[in-house]
């Protein structure tokens, strides 16, 4: 089989966990919970094939343009659900989780996304292209958990302070807590990857660790803001609702930083 035809697979199994998440979350049968979780380990395996027939096939790394760069964001968003699902026993936020993965897995597979290996420019035909994308992409897949999760904290603290039950079974410190530890894990993978890896890709490419490019200023943002999530957090105590809304912006951040520059702001990597 083809790599498109293992992408599609994955793509269904993906979209097969979700259904199965939003059905736990309706009925509360853990049997359906459990379904999802082993739908997206399965999804995961045939993503992870493909993403190695992409390698195979173009002889370089899978994310050098949007539509592999989408795709290897999937499968490191399930990747990372995945690991918080397994270390902190919690369920719920799949079900949104594997929305985004949904998403973005159809936009990468949408006509508005070429999706022909090309041979690669010379500053990018370095290892550092590898440690540097992949890390940094690691790293933001847990920022999306954690998003999740603090869109799930907001809305149960909400419904909390109105004396109403949880309707995701999950307390609203639980669900902070999650975000925190997510991010605790995304954060160090963001600032090697985004920053330390790409400043020495940076340099042995154009001799410059730094250039001021669109790109490195809002991963600098990014990292900013989510250096001020942990600050407030471990520093001054903050918890709730102010370290869910710094989450919140830091995940949008990072969305700009990977679509809005590449699209709209003229540098090194724009594809505007």
């Amino acid at each position: 089989m083809s790599e498109s035809t293992f992408f599609l697979l994955a793509l269904a199994a993906y979209f097969l966990a979700a259904l199965s998440y939003f059905a736990f979350l309706y009925s509360r049968k853990q049997g359906l919970a459990s379904a999802g979780f082993r739908l997206a380990l399965a999804g995961l395996f045939i993503h992870t094939l493909a993403l190695v027939m992409r390698t195979v096939r173009s002889g370089h790394a899978p994310f050098t343009n949007m539509y592999e760069s989408l795709s290897f964001l999937a499968w490191a968003s399930v990747f990372a659900y995945v690991v918080v699902e397994w270390r902190f026993r919690v369920k719920r936020p799949g079900a949104y989780v594997l929305l985004i993965v949904i998403a973005l897995m159809a936009l990468a597979s949408s006509p508005l996304m070429p999706k022909e290996a090309t041979p690669l420019v010379p500053a990018l035909q370095s290892y550092w292209l590898w440690l540097h994308v992949s890390v940094t992409i690691l790293g933001e897949a847990f920022f999306a958990v954690a998003f999740v999760t603090s869109l799930m904290f907001l809305v149960t603290e909400s419904r909390e302070r109105r004396g109403r039950a949880s309707s995701s079974g999950l307390t609203a410190e639980r669900l902070d807590s999650i975000s925190y530890r997510s991010i605790a894990i995304g954060f160090p993978l963001f600032t090697l990857g985004g920053l330390v890896f790409g400043m020495v890709w940076a340099y042995k490419a154009w001799g410059a660790y730094w250039s001021w490019d669109p790109k490195e200023v809002w991963s600098l943002i990014t990292w900013f803001v989510f250096a001020l999530y942990l600050h407030t957090r471990i520093v001054m105590g903050w918890k709730g609702r102010r370290s869910a809304a710094i989450a919140v912006i830091g995940f949008l951040a990072a969305l700009f930083t990977y679509f809005g520059v590449n699209y709209l702001l003229a540098g090194l990597h724009s594809y505007a």
